[in-house]
């Protein structure tokens, strides 16, 4: 037998305080903020003139078009609200930006909620986003997926 035997009733240890509303939203909208202050400058100084960005090293060398290809004239066009020719510069850029918006939403509304946001991916749709990117490059270069290129 047990010589000190457990209560029947353990008291549980205080739940913890809630982080103010101010905390939880910190982080979110400083993550927007940059990303705002990205697209502002992108907005402002046009890529399509030559000299304000450095040019792609791939398309440079070797005249292949990278996945990023036309990212930052994509931007600009995304800045202004032309979402025919952001789409044009780089389709999977702008289907990235909206990504971004849905989980920039999905946090902040659960940072108001005070509940934690984790993402975890399962290696499984890291493979199908590398497929992705991967047959994009590869059709954007070919004859077929010019239509594709910047």
């Amino acid at each position: 037998m047990d010589p000190y035997p457990a209560p029947a009733f353990r008291p549980s240890a205080p739940a913890p305080s809630p982080e103010p509303l101010v905390r939880r939203l910190l982080t979110p909208l400083g993550t927007l903020a940059a990303v705002g202050a990205a697209f502002g400058y992108v907005g402002a100084v046009d890529p399509n003139h030559p000299g304000h960005y450095p040019v792609c090293p791939l398309l440079a060398l070797t005249g292949i078009y990278c996945p990023g290809c036309g990212g930052l004239r994509s931007a600009h066009a995304v800045a202004h609200g032309d979402i025919v020719t952001a789409f044009g510069d780089n389709a999977l850029a702008v289907i990235g930006y909206g990504v971004f918006a849905l989980v920039m939403a999905v946090w902040l509304i659960r940072a108001v909620r005070g509940r934690p946001t984790q993402v975890t991916l399962r290696p499984a749709l890291w493979w199908t986003i590398g497929a992705v990117v991967l047959v994009f490059t590869v059709v954007r270069n070919l004859p077929m997926g010019a239509a594709l290129a910047p």
